[in-house]
């Protein structure tokens, strides 16, 4: 029998810890499991709609699959549904993507809201006058998203435009919106979102932004300074409603070499305070 001296002992590898499935758009329709009025076909076309993204604008079934959690047939099926009305097509038989006809979606959107079609002439001027480029922008469940845009020198490296969605928690905007939120909806977002850092100076304390969305509710507006891309620079202020409620928010983006926060808060403060305030005559 031999005996082993301690510095003999072998000392195993560890398991790999398991790691947690994100879910998938799909896991998101269990909830309504029972309900008589969902109709989950309708829910499955959507899911699919919105799988087609900048980064994967022609995919499979399979692929489609995959990324959206459901089935090979209901994808099937949605893809027949859709191809059928023109809203998607597949050129060589299998790889599918949207068609044109999606735009009838999105304009019928903007020309029945009230807010992103009174925005964009507002958007416009200031535009032609200070040759920066403003958004509007509302909250929907964690993002923002954009409902009315005008554009005078590309300062992002993602190409922004209406419809696109940004974290709340680290842009102007999203700030805006978080800070004007009632404390219930403000504390449940703080326990449920992850603070992904994509840049340095992103802030992924959530003690920290507590901090900053009240300094942001106390000021009236908010900058953020590279925290979502390295470079960019933006300003908001809220847009409210008579009741106090901010149902929207305006910003200026700017290249941050180029733009000084102090010539943001002295400058151009004023102009976004001006344009939402005249934005907010729609409200009323």
């Amino acid at each position: 029998m031999i005996n082993a001296s301690p510095s003999d002992t072998v000392t195993l590898p560890k398991a790999p810890a398991p790691t947690t499935a994100k879910p998938t758009p799909a896991a998101s329709l269990d909830v309504f499991a029972g309900d008589p009025n969902f109709m989950t076909s309708l829910a499955r076309g959507l899911i699919v709609i919105q799988a087609f993204t900048q980064q994967n604008p022609q995919m499979t079934i399979s692929q489609l699959s995959v990324r959206t959690g459901l089935s090979r047939a209901a994808v099937r099926r949605c893809l027949y549904t859709l191809t059928k009305l023109g809203f998607a097509g597949a050129e060589d038989g299998s790889r599918y993507s949207l068609r044109p006809r999606m735009l009838t979606l999105s304009h019928t959107y903007t020309a029945s809201n009230t807010l992103s079609s009174a925005a964009q002439p507002i958007l416009e001027r200031m535009s032609a006058t200070l040759r920066e480029s403003f958004s509007v922008a509302t909250l929907d469940g964690d993002d923002i998203v954009y409902v009315a845009r005008t554009t005078v020198n590309r300062v992002m490296a993602v190409d922004l435009h209406i419809g696109s969605r940004l974290p709340a928690y680290c842009t102007s905007m999203g700030r805006i919106l978080l800070a004007y939120l009632p404390p219930d909806q403000l504390e449940a977002y703080l326990a449920r979102v992850a603070l992904t850092p994509f840049t340095t100076r992103t802030v992924t304390s959530i003690e920290k932004l507590r901090l900053l969305l009240r300094t942001t509710r106390r000021n009236g507006y908010a900058l953020c300074d590279q925290e979502y891309e390295v470079g960019l620079r933006s300003l908001a202020v809220p847009v409210l409603a008579p009741n106090g409620r901010a149902v929207a928010t305006i910003n200026l983006s700017g290249s941050a070499p180029r733009l000084s926060t102090l010539e943001m808060q002295t400058r151009f403060l004023p102009h976004l305070r001006n344009a939402a305030n005249e934005l907010a005559v729609f409200l009323r």
